[in-house]
């Protein structure tokens, strides 16, 4: 669209179905490469993926063409789609309901990118739960406990 300009950058983040720590170091690269494809496909701009076996970040930046729940919606199905056909998992692969999502000003890119780039780091010093409620808090984000990805009984 003529004189249309956006600068919008999202961070995604998502769990495994139960928080089942599934994605294994054999193909988390390509499941990578896949979800920055379905990213690429819809008309955004992967900038960062990263995440640890029971969950996913990722940040891009993203045309207002679309909504940030139909991207998810993309990114949840076809990735589970291509893990189910790909045999990567016993049984049948899904992805918890939900998702976070927060924007970010150009300016604070590299930190974030950084952050996605280290969580195997990261994640030696806090839970994925920790995580979470640290960015819900520090986006002054209203939530319900109950419907939280909590951690795995």
């Amino acid at each position: 669209m003529a004189n249309t300009y956006t600068q919008i950058h999202i961070q995604g983040i998502f769990a495994v179905q139960n928080r089942v720590s599934l994605i294994q170091d054999s193909w988390k690269a390509n499941l990578y490469q896949y979800i920055t494809a379905i990213i690429t496909k819809n008309g955004h701009r992967a900038l960062a993926i990263n995440g640890m076996p029971d969950h996913l970040h990722f940040v891009c930046g993203m045309r207002p063409s679309q909504s940030i729940a139909d991207l998810l919606q993309d990114i949840k199905s076809y990735s589970s789609g291509w893990i189910n056909k790909s045999k990567f998992v016993n049984g049948k692969f899904s992805w918890q309901d939900g998702y976070g999502a927060f924007s970010y000003s150009k300016s604070q890119l590299p930190r974030v990118i950084n952050y996605i780039h280290n969580q195997q780091l990261h994640h030696q010093r806090k839970t994925f739960l920790e995580e979470y409620l640290e960015i819900l808090d520090r986006s002054k984000i209203d939530y319900d406990p109950r419907y939280l990805f909590h951690e795995i009984d």
